[in-house]
């Protein structure tokens, strides 16, 4: 009798063994204008698996060339579609690894009240400095100088730009009052108190904000997090951060 216990016991601990090392750290790079939102659906994640999730953010430019050279993601979470296709380019994940998770918006914040007006119209005024995050870097950014194009305007306010490293500092320039006012992601100006004054950037006036995600290293923890992004109740929370959504196949 004891010697079928004893087997019995042995057998539940084989079998529990690859549940109890099932737990994973998924490592998820994510570009500063949609690390909150991220953040928030992380925790989600967390409290229906087992799994914990490492959150790492910066300019989409920034992490790429971070994952080109070997930095250890298994996720990206990128600003723009650019960056992804050349993870794919390089031979860092398969073309099917990718999709695009959310469409951003623009707006023109300063945290002063009735300085920015419903049409922008500041912009043709003088005022002494204008945020907006890097284009060479940073998607949000070229799509500010596309508006800033599009209402020819570029030229004359280019010596009075303030340049972020990426869309988080671009806020922290206008919220800080070292920039009057400047472009920023409609999701940053609606996870803080609506203070200031804004305009809502028609879409029109730049190219789409298009922020695609790469499956980098696909294992069963990863694919997890990955649907879990995918999923219809993640979705509609992105829509309430201040994004629009593609419809997904599932």
């Amino acid at each position: 009798m004891n010697s079928r216990l004893a087997f019995l016991c042995v057998s539940l601990l084989l079998w529990a063994q690859p549940a109890l090392t099932r737990a994973e750290t998924i490592t998820v790079a994510v570009a500063a204008n949609f690390a909150p939102t991220l953040r928030l659906l992380a925790e989600r994640f967390q409290h229906e698996q087992a799994h914990q999730v490492r959150v790492v953010t910066g300019s989409s430019g920034l992490l790429a060339a971070q994952i080109l050279h070997g930095a250890p993601y298994d996720l990206f979470y990128s600003a723009d579609t650019s960056k992804p296709q050349a993870l794919i380019d390089a031979g860092l994940a398969p073309v099917q690894n990718r999709y695009t998770y959310a469409l951003g918006r623009l707006v023109l914040w300063s945290s002063q009240a009735k300085l920015v007006d419903a049409q922008g119209r500041v912009l043709h005024t003088g005022f002494q400095r204008l945020a907006l995050a890097n284009p060479k870097l940073a998607p949000y950014g070229l799509a500010a100088l596309d508006v800033l194009t599009a209402l020819k305007l570029s030229d004359a306010t280019r010596t009075r730009w303030v340049m972020g490293e990426n869309i988080a500092q671009t806020y922290q320039f206008v919220a800080t009052g070292n920039a009057e006012l400047g472009f920023i992601a409609l999701a940053q100006w609606q996870a803080e108190p609506n203070t200031g004054s804004h305009w809502l950037v028609p879409s029109i006036l730049h190219r789409a904000i298009r922020q695609d995600a790469l499956l980098l290293h696909d294992t069963p923890a990863n694919r997890a997090f990955w649907q879990f992004m995918r999923s219809a109740s993640a979705q509609e929370r992105i829509r309430r951060a201040g994004y629009d959504t593609p419809e997904i196949k599932p």
